[in-house]
């Protein structure tokens, strides 16, 4: 482990309960999502993929902040700010769920987690849906208390995860299915422990409700896993581009609807309860997309590490949109991208260009997700 360094944005971004056992075990560098410090670098990104898909990484994710949802009309409500259907969500599932504003337009895509019959948890992406939550609730005429608590969730992804969870908890946490949580202790420390994550491989995500136990825990799954394979390391931003994953701000925002990201699945408009948005879904599928997301493959040599800009695509000479998520995944051998183009540029096989900021290249429309398109990995 490596001594302790200074980082620092100043006061007003937070450090998760997590924060300083991340520095003694090696990160090196840091980016601010929620509002919060998030580690981004543990050394080499491509050893850290490496980690992740052939034993398990240890990620302080305490950025994802939960919107807590309590009162008799906490099921309403929360059905209220998403177009999926909850109607059939049991105690003690999570769901993949949209957060749509009035135009339709994606304000977050997160998990859902449901407690009990009148206690939600919205596991958040970055935006602010904290004040959003409260701002609906203000004049929705509901009995509802919304509010921050006091949890932060840590990803243990990684096929070697399973073992380690064994380890720390028994073999019966083996039960706990994919996209299902369960409440449980670790030598007094009081979690949930879901079956979900941000890597599409197999994992979980413990989520701490107490932050004075944040350091006690972070070595407690260290010294259970290292024996495993198990590493401190970082949201992979090769794994979630080779499984199609969203990142807000980057390949989806208050701009951009759920059919054009493909995720009309997730857009229940038959349901008679009213959500946000209901009315702008129903026109935009009844008068079509204009673009979608595609995944890309770009020629060439293989890229230095992500794009820090939209970089723009053009078919035969005219700009038809803009790569939104691109990496070098070594164990493709390909540079892959995901994109936003007009309907005409988005057949499989279509020929594209794209600028980078350093080369112009030519490009592929493919297949997305790139790896493990039925989540084989992450559910089984």
């Amino acid at each position: 482990m490596t001594q302790t360094k200074e980082f620092g944005f100043g006061t007003q971004i937070r450090k998760s309960p997590y924060f300083d056992a991340t520095v003694r075990w090696g990160a090196q560098g840091f980016s601010v999502y929620n509002h919060m410090y998030i580690p981004r670098d543990f050394g080499d990104p491509v050893q850290n993929f490496w980690n992740l898909v052939n034993d398990a990484i240890l990620c302080d994710v305490a950025v994802e902040r939960q919107v807590e949802i309590t009162g008799p009309d906490a099921a309403a409500f929360t059905q209220m700010l998403t177009p999926r259907d909850l109607s059939t969500m049991a105690v003690g599932q999570c769901k993949y769920i949209l957060i749509t504003n009035a135009e339709g337009g994606l304000i977050n895509d997160p998990v859902l987690l449901r407690l009990a019959e009148d206690h939600f948890w919205i596991s958040l992406a970055d935006s602010d849906v904290l004040l959003w939550a409260q701002g609906v609730a203000v004049n929705a005429g509901m009995d509802v208390s919304i509010s921050e608590p006091d949890v932060s969730p840590l990803q243990l992804q990684g096929p070697s995860s399973g073992k380690v969870m064994e380890k720390l908890f028994g073999a019966h946490i083996g039960d706990l299915t994919y996209y299902w949580l369960r409440e449980v202790e670790l030598d007094g420390i009081p979690l949930i422990v879901s079956r979900t994550g941000w890597s599409s491989e197999l994992g979980y995500e413990l989520y701490l409700r107490d932050g004075s136990r944040g350091d006690e825990l972070w070595e407690q799954i260290m010294a259970a896993g290292e024996p495993l394979g198990l590493r401190p390391g970082h949201t992979s931003s090769i794994r979630r581009i080779e499984g199609g994953m969203l990142s807000y701000h980057a390949d989806a925002d208050i701009h951009t609807n759920p059919f054009e990201l493909g995720l009309g699945r997730l857009v229940n408009l038959d349901i008679e309860a009213e959500f946000i948005g209901k009315a702008a879904l129903q026109r935009i599928k009844a008068e079509g997309i204009t673009r979608q997301q595609v995944g890309v493959v770009i020629d060439g040599e293989p890229l230095a590490g992500p794009n820090t800009a939209f970089w723009p695509v053009e078919n035969k000479g005219e700009t038809v949109g803009k790569i939104t998520s691109a990496i070098y995944s070594p164990r493709l051998d390909k540079n892959i991208a995901l994109a936003m183009v007009s309907n005409g540029s988005a057949e499989l096989g279509t020929d594209l260009h794209v600028t980078t900021t350093s080369s112009s290249r030519s490009a592929t429309v493919v297949e997305r997700p790139f790896f493990d398109p039925k989540k084989s990995l992450a559910s089984s």
